[in-house]
């Protein structure tokens, strides 16, 4: 009997797409100033986040104006719609173009997003914009937050795995800017104000086709951490919760959980040629190469991203991936992000010259 290896889930093309506010850190830190105003001679002590957060500008689906004033639940789900609608639309039509496809050649849509809620969901909504067969399967996935980029993109390649023949197109958006409360006097929403931006990415998988495999996937859970990172649920909004020891852990307890997912899979850290990591911000970014013993710097796709568009949650390591293949990164690449839960999320890709 002649036995034969499946074909791998690749990612036949990805695009991005980010809305059209654009918010220098300039202009960032002069509007924490003006909301912030009230924390009096502390906030003097916050400032310097906007400086060291080496972002130089992010992008935000409503101006600055619009985030500056009172809202509720209503109008921040509204301009979620919206916002998020027009970015998978422009982010899935970009992907489906670079690689010659038309909505009606896929079989299955996964959408992973966070920052907002609409039912029926985006997916569904995406249906009436572009013209998907009607009996295109969809899996809307909400609430991974900034591990939504690698475990979505995990779970469309599981499912593309699962049938061969099939084209899933894998759909991540975060509006982060409308979660901002100006009412919210707290430090986490000071440095929520210095780090986060808008985005969204697309990526196409099948099997059988061209592209960078997506060899491996698994992830990490640690115990007794549901208060480390994730969002309070407020009247008017949802409120950032993330914990100042978020650096700390990923320095020193991080590399044993890669460690382990790799030797799974018969690897180790040397057997990996470029990693591709979400940038949380700076801190994390700085621990992770701390943690992995990388030199400092390491992780330039990471943190050119960061700078170019600041962190934009689950989307961000899908506009890390893309930075890297265009400038030719190959070989065994290892994707990572962290997410609530408190969750680490890992995707190993080979991307072959």
């Amino acid at each position: 009997m002649s036995s034969s290896i499946p074909a791998p889930p690749r990612i036949v093309s990805l695009a991005t797409a980010v809305p059209r506010h654009r918010i220098t850190q300039a202009e960032a830190e002069a509007f924490g100033r003006r909301i912030f105003a009230a924390r009096g001679a502390e906030l003097d002590r916050l400032l310097p986040v906007y400086a060291n957060a080496g972002i130089a500008a992010r992008y935000a689906s409503m101006p600055a104006e619009w985030l500056a004033r009172p809202r509720g639940w209503r109008e921040n789900m509204q301009a979620y719609r919206a916002g998020a609608l027009d970015l998978i639309q422009e982010a899935a039509t970009r992907c489906l173009d670079r690689a010659g496809f038309l909505p009606a050649d896929v079989d299955g849509i996964v959408v992973a997003s966070s920052t907002g809620v609409v039912t029926p969901t985006l997916d569904a909504l995406l249906m009436e914009r572009l013209p998907f067969r009607r009996d295109v399967k969809r899996l809307p996935i909400f609430g991974l937050g900034c591990a939504g980029g690698v475990l979505g993109l995990a779970r469309t390649a599981a499912l593309a795995r699962a049938e061969p023949g099939e084209t899933w197109l894998f759909l991540v958006v975060e509006l982060c800017c409308l979660t901002f409360r100006p009412g919210d006097q707290s430090k986490s929403n000071v440095i929520a104000s210095a780090l986060f931006g808008d985005g969204a990415a697309a990526a196409l998988v099948a099997c059988g086709s061209r592209g960078p495999a997506l060899s491996r996937w698994g992830e990490y859970t640690w115990p007794d951490s549901l208060d480390v990172m994730g969002w309070h649920v407020e009247e008017d909004g949802l409120g950032v919760l993330f914990s100042r020891d978020i650096p700390t852990l990923v320095r020193n307890d991080l590399r044993p959980r890669i460690d382990a997912f790799l030797a799974r899979h018969g690897l180790a850290a040397g057997d990996i040629d470029g990693w591709l990591f979400h940038p949380g911000g700076m801190k994390v970014l700085d621990a992770l190469e701390e943690g992995l013993q990388m030199e400092r710097g390491a992780l330039r796709q990471a943190r050119c991203v960061l700078r170019d568009f600041g962190n934009m949650s689950a989307a961000t390591v899908l506009f890390v991936m893309e930075r890297a293949f265009r400038e030719g990164m190959t070989g065994r690449l290892f994707a990572g992000a962290l997410g609530p839960g408190f969750t680490a999320g890992f995707l190993l890709l080979e991307n072959q010259p």
